[in-house]
């Protein structure tokens, strides 16, 4: 099978996310990585693709040139991977579906609502597919999690509980020049969210991805604990599902000692299920009346989803690069026609745009002081 022709915006020298996404993308040998705009700064978009050992005349520092000049070569990018700061988002995915290329784009969606909401009613009239990389639905033991939720293992689902805590953000980096802290935190590139839109999409994601639930209206408690910092760091938010379950979700970027905490469970009227990204491999089961259980990652008897998902023997642990790893193998499965995209786990631009909607929720409930606001 030949490999996919892809494309990156953004990404150049310096950037963790860029880096993440080609390594996923080579993980399973799916695509071949053949041109960029790598930065709008034409020599560092030059050095960038040389490091990367993209062909000079298949560099750009425009994303809509590369756009036309892409769609105009009969070798020419077939999908493109969007890992720019959030307020490029919009512009450079409207310029590659006006010419039906393939959309692979990092959450957020977009830095607003309207121009999230204005992408989705693009996207109608292109043939492109548009994925959204929320990487934690592509772990095996997530897939796995969501698989025994739907088959009613949980019984009747009642609280489902999600905390994402880090400390990176405790101190003022922004002040000091760091680039990835400067931009996150700033809303005029990062948009309204500060660590609700970098991490809290992932938990409200995760939350529906898993219980196969709909939020229908939540109640935000934001704060920005750093003294001078715009943008929230800490956050607090009640929801309510549409079958009348009720969850929390815990999200701060200024809890001292915490990593990458990220962790769900979900409880039934029959049991429950824990899991943690820093220990991936493991599910914990706890029917009630019953002793806790350890699911581990390679068993036989996963669901399937969760077996296609695995790469090696358990034991071995999988993680970040291979959650982001799956999504892209999907997304290679949707594109060439393997498979339905009814059938397929991807996160898709309207999982996307719910993303957006819950940071705006989020954002108008705490400035209200705590109002219940729909989704």
């Amino acid at each position: 099978m030949a490999r996919i022709r892809l494309g990156m915006v953004g990404g150049g020298q310096g950037a963790f996310i860029g880096d993440v996404h080609r390594i996923a993308a080579r993980l399973d040998d799916r695509y071949d990585l053949v041109a960029a705009a790598l930065s709008s700064d034409p020599e560092r978009a030059a050095n960038s693709a040389k490091d990367l050992h993209i062909a000079s005349d298949r560099s750009y520092s425009d994303f809509e040139a590369m756009a036309k000049a892409e769609a105009a070569r009969e070798d020419g990018i077939q999908v493109v991977a969007i890992v720019t700061p959030n307020h490029l988002h919009g512009q450079v995915a409207k310029a590659f579906l006006a010419e039906n290329i393939h959309v692979i784009c990092d959450k957020p969606l977009t830095s607003t609502l309207a121009e999230a909401e204005e992408l989705a009613s693009v996207a109608t009239s292109s043939k492109a597919l548009f994925a959204v990389t929320y990487n934690y639905s592509g772990y095996p033991m997530v897939r796995h999690a969501k698989q025994m939720v739907a088959n009613g293992e949980l019984g009747k689902l009642r609280v489902i509980q999600v905390e994402y805590a880090q400390d990176w953000l405790a101190t003022n980096l922004e002040a000091a020049g760091q680039k990835q802290a400067s931009w996150r935190t700033d809303p005029k590139l990062a948009g309204a969210g500060g660590s609700i839109g970098d991490i809290g999409t992932h938990g409200f994601h995760l939350a529906e991805f898993i219980s196969g639930l709909t939020t229908t209206s939540l109640l935000a408690d934001l704060e920005s604990f750093v003294p001078n910092r715009t943008l929230d760091d800490n956050a607090h938010i009640l929801l309510r599902y549409n079958s009348g379950a009720k969850g929390m979700l815990w999200v701060s970027q200024v809890a001292a000692g915490k990593e990458n905490g990220l962790k769900i469970s979900l409880f039934g009227d029959k049991a429950g299920l824990i899991w943690r990204q820093e220990n991936p491999n493991y599910l914990t089961f706890t029917p009630l009346g019953a002793p806790a259980q350890t699911l581990a990652r390679g068993s036989d008897l996963l669901s399937a989803s969760a077996t296609a998902a695995t790469r090696i023997p358990s034991g071995h642990p999988e993680g970040f690069l291979e959650g982001f790893a799956n999504l892209y193998s999907d997304i290679a499965d949707l594109i060439s026609g393997d498979v339905n995209p009814e059938d397929s786990l991807v996160p898709s631009l309207q999982d996307g745009l719910r993303g957006m909607r819950f940071i705006d929720a989020a954002v108008s409930s705490s400035a209200a002081n705590g109002k219940w606001i729909e989704i």
